[in-house]
């Protein structure tokens, strides 16, 4: 093994589209633009061109009622397989057959198209909510290349860095479903931000490297509802008050491998 031991993947996901729920998985590809799969479609507002996004819940609030997992198996760097579009009802529709973006328009209440690209560097929206350390406010910011990612290809969090946001508000859940990371891993360290201090190294996951340059600043999604958590501004006010903002670290994949759960995570 490369690098020194840090700990386990504890949880492995995918997020076939943009700020809709995902899906748990065994194992994974992870290509040079990231896991196989993951933010390959996004929604568009066909009026304004924008992507739609759960970080501006006061337009499309219902993002997270809809849940989003492919067709078949993604294969890196390649056009990803068509989405199946999950409703709460037991309902769902798959990209690209008939009716499928009038049935999701009808739910979100708004004319929306589900796109694997859009021109150059598409826009998002997204509201931060009047919290202490923060500034209410509408904003935009606009995609890199490629799949819709807000930037760095992998995102991950360690269970240490959620029991420790647990520790500073004991009445919050800190499920890490609220902070949609691709990998939870286990290190066995006391509750910490132990992530933080990894920056500018290279972890090892299975088969892939992935070089982490990059703090994970956190927004209103994680306050959402979603199964069965609640609405809970307290959540982001905590990480803003006890993390500086921050819950995880990000980076570019370095190299391409396959990833399983209980593989080792080594740091360099």
């Amino acid at each position: 093994m490369v690098g020194t031991r840090v700990g386990t993947i504890a949880g492995l996901w995918r997020y076939p589209v943009k700020s809709m729920l995902g899906e748990a998985l065994p194992e994974a590809e992870i290509g040079e633009k990231g896991l196989a799969g993951d933010r390959a479609y996004a929604l568009v507002d066909a009026r304004t061109g924008r992507v739609i996004s759960a970080k501006n819940p006061k337009r499309w609030p219902r993002m997270f009622e809809l849940r989003a997992s492919c067709a078949s198996p993604p294969r890196p760097d390649e056009d990803p397989p068509p989405v199946h579009v999950h409703f709460p009802d037991g309902d769902s529709v798959t990209s690209g057959e008939p009716g499928a973006e009038e049935r999701i328009s009808r739910f979100l209440g708004g004319d929306v198209r589900i796109v694997t690209s859009t021109p150059e560097q598409p826009a998002v929206e997204g509201y931060t909510p009047p919290i202490p350390g923060l500034v209410e406010e509408f904003y935009e910011f606009h995609l890199p290349p490629g799949p819709f990612h807000d930037s760095a290809a992998i995102h991950l969090v360690t269970a240490a860095t959620l029991a420790r946001l647990g520790e500073l508000y004991p009445a919050g859940r800190f499920d890490v479903r609220r902070f949609r990371p691709n990998l939870l891993l286990e290190t066995g360290d006391p509750p910490g931000f132990v992530e933080q201090a990894w920056i500018g190294g290279t972890l090892t996951v299975g088969g892939a490297r992935v070089r982490l340059t990059k703090p994970c600043s956190r927004c209103v999604m994680t306050t959402l509802p979603q199964g069965d958590l609640p609405d809970d501004r307290g959540i982001l006010r905590t990480v803003v008050a006890g993390a500086d903002g921050d819950v995880g670290v990000k980076g570019p994949v370095a190299r391409p491998g396959r990833v399983k759960l209980g593989e080792p995570a080594s740091l360099e």
